[in-house]
């Protein structure tokens, strides 16, 4: 349901977002949905969801990382998946009240499957952090360790306070919409 206090975009817009580990990805879409009717989902959701009948159970260590992305890709290899997921997914925010749909997924490869699947205007968004060295951080699989290796449309750094992160950016995402010609219905 949309909130009254929210502003309405113009038209839909879809972004993915990716960065490393701990830089404050979910923070800046929850950000983004105190002021905009956002979605978010993730492409790992399906694949965590399989993993905890194969007895995983929630760990965000190297070894948990390296099984969900080696995971991720023998479904994406077998039967796409994750792409379907997120198919769906997309279809059920274009139905939906909410103009902005935030999109984790880690995979160039996948990124571009992803954009080719969907008519909606679609931008990449990467989120870096001055406190996370993140060039250093190595998780030990391709899906983490490879972020960078994508050439984004737009680069956030996250280097605000938690007070300062809500209105840092939301001054960005305005950047970001007057950039692609969308505007912000008040």
């Amino acid at each position: 349901m949309v909130s009254t206090n929210q502003r309405r975009l113009s038209e839909k817009l879809v972004i993915v977002i990716n960065g490393k580990g701990g830089v404050g990805k979910d923070t800046v879409c929850e950000a983004a949905a105190k002021y905009y009717c956002v979605k978010v989902v993730s492409s790992i959701t399906p694949i965590k969801e399989i993993a905890a009948r194969c007895g995983w159970t929630g760990e965000k260590d190297n070894k948990s990382r390296k099984f969900l992305a080696d995971l991720k890709a023998l479904l994406i290899d077998y039967n796409g998946l994750p792409n379907d997921y997120l198919e769906k997914e997309y279809k059920d925010f274009i139905h939906s009240e909410n103009d902005l749909l935030f999109v984790h997924i880690r995979e160039g490869t996948q990124i571009d499957d992803f954009k080719k699947r969907i008519p909606t205007k679609c931008v990449t968004l990467i989120v870096r952090s001055p406190v996370i060295d993140d060039s250093r951080i190595v998780f030990g699989n391709v899906s983490d360790d490879d972020v960078e290796d994508y050439d984004y449309d737009y680069s956030y750094i996250n280097g605000a306070s938690i007070e300062a992160l809500d209105r840092n950016f939301i001054e960005f995402l305005g950047e970001v919409f007057a950039t692609e010609g969308i505007r912000v219905i008040e």
